[in-house]
């Protein structure tokens, strides 16, 4: 750790580590949403019993399991945060954890019952999860006062690293898995984390290694300002998490609902599991577009802050999930929709991801304490795994014996739309009492 930097570069421009810790991300996140992209899928349709016969689960089962990892891929993040600010560093903790990942995606690979899948999981959700806000902290880390106004903009350029890497592994590994079986389809994924892990580890001499305070940071963290700060983000974060639970279902009811619309755009005809990808791409766009051209006009006219954009996000939620609504009450008349209602359902809840996600990033890491920066992200991440969680319960609980739901048809979205209406119709007069506290290393 000597020969380490333990300090931020001192530059008013780009610090020399950072390629190294995008080109980490794009891979990592290829990694995992292209294995996260076809779980529905595998678990419905290629899962195998330890005789090799099929053992698929029904979609209602899938879906379950599908928002039962997530929430404990995002609720990880508080112990590898707490390891990273306490014990053992950024660095350490991130590649350390990567090793325990590439071991889930090698079980999943290379098993095919559920076991296998058990076992896969498990590990990725110990490692991606445990990585998780130490990255996104470690790229705050690499910043100092004199150039901690290119902040917004490099979150902003990390939150494209993700959607990069997600979407050519959303359009791939569902092609995989059709054309050449389950061992292919996770087995690239788990090679794009190797790749990330050797190229984290490359920049390791580029890198401000701040280093884990110990018993400062238990201090910090459990003074009265430690708690205040925890407490004021919590409440937020909480808001946060019922975004999460609508979002995350592109990965399941989104997929399933698919697979019952006319698939056919632009000449081709697209697998259920690859319409996912339009996310990342509307992020690619909607990225800079909102940076360069959106927010810029909005502040001539009305000062837009973190949490205005987040409250903005929110309120676009609710018809991102009505108009699944209705392709499902179309679909239950017997018709069979195009996937383009399908689409701009994505472009609805995107914009809203693009106002909500990005600048939670930013906004967690200025708003954290400088001993707590890892443990605030994971508080963030901790908002995904509650915004799951709570899908999973809700799904478990209107899971009928035979497969079939008590929520069925367009009455589940509408419950999550309106859900989604009153946690942001609460989140106006919190967000207008949150007074905010900006901490940057010097």
């Amino acid at each position: 750790m000597k020969s380490y930097r333990t300090v931020p570069q001192k530059t008013a421009g780009l610090p020399s580590g950072i390629p190294f810790i995008i080109g980490n991300e794009a891979a990592e996140r290829f990694s995992f949403y292209g294995m996260k992209t076809i779980l529905a899928v595998f678990m419905t349709q290629f899962l195998l019993d330890e005789s090799g016969n099929s053992n698929y689960m029904s979609e209602g089962e899938a879906t379950v399991w599908v928002h039962t990892f997530v929430t404990a891929v995002y609720f990880t993040p508080l112990l590898g945060s707490f390891l990273a600010d306490a014990f053992l560093g950024k660095y350490k903790t991130i590649i350390y954890l990567s090793i325990v990942y590439c071991l889930g995606h090698l079980s999943l690979a290379l098993d095919e019952t559920r076991f296998g899948l058990i076992t896969g999981l498990s590990l990725i959700a110990i490692g991606a999860g445990g990585i998780k806000g130490c990255v996104s902290a470690h790229v705050g880390d690499q910043f100092g006062r004199e150039n901690g106004g290119l902040l917004e903009k490099i979150y902003g350029w990390f939150y494209l690293s993700i959607n990069l890497g997600a979407f050519a592994s959303t359009l791939l590994t569902p092609w995989l898995l059709e054309n050449h079986g389950p061992a292919v389809a996770f087995g690239v994924p788990g090679l794009l984390m190797l790749i990330a892990t050797l190229v984290f580890w490359a920049g390791r001499h580029d890198f401000a290694h701040i280093p884990a305070r110990g018993s400062e940071f238990l201090r910090e963290t459990f003074s009265s300002e430690g708690l205040k700060t925890m407490g004021k983000l919590m409440v937020i974060y909480i808001m946060v998490a019922m975004f999460w639970a609508l979002f995350d279902q592109t990965a399941s009811k989104w997929v399933f609902q698919a697979e019952q619309m006319d698939r056919n755009f632009l000449g081709i005809e697209w697998l259920s599991s690859q319409i996912q990808a339009v996310n990342p791409a509307l992020i690619i766009i909607m990225i800079p577009l909102f940076s360069w051209v959106l927010y810029p006009a909005i502040n001539r006219f009305f000062p837009l802050t973190p949490l205005r954009k987040i409250g903005i996000g929110f309120f676009l939620v609710v018809p991102s999930f009505l108009i699944p609504a209705w392709i499902e009450y179309r679909i239950g008349l017997g018709e069979t929709p195009g996937i383009g209602w399908q689409l701009f359902s994505y472009f609805l809840l995107t914009a809203a991801e693009v106002m909500i996600s990005v600048t939670c990033l930013e906004f967690s890491y200025t708003q954290a304490p400088r001993t707590m920066k890892s443990l605030v992200f994971g508080l963030f991440m901790a908002s995904v795994a509650l915004g799951n969680l709570f899908t999973s319960l809700v799904n478990i609980f209107i899971l009928n014996d035979d497969g079939s739901s008590k929520l069925a048809g367009p009455t589940y979205y509408i419950f999550f739309a309106g859900a989604m209406l009153v946690t942001a119709i609460i989140y106006v007069p919190v967000a207008m009492k949150y007074r905010e506290k900006t901490y940057l290393h010097e």
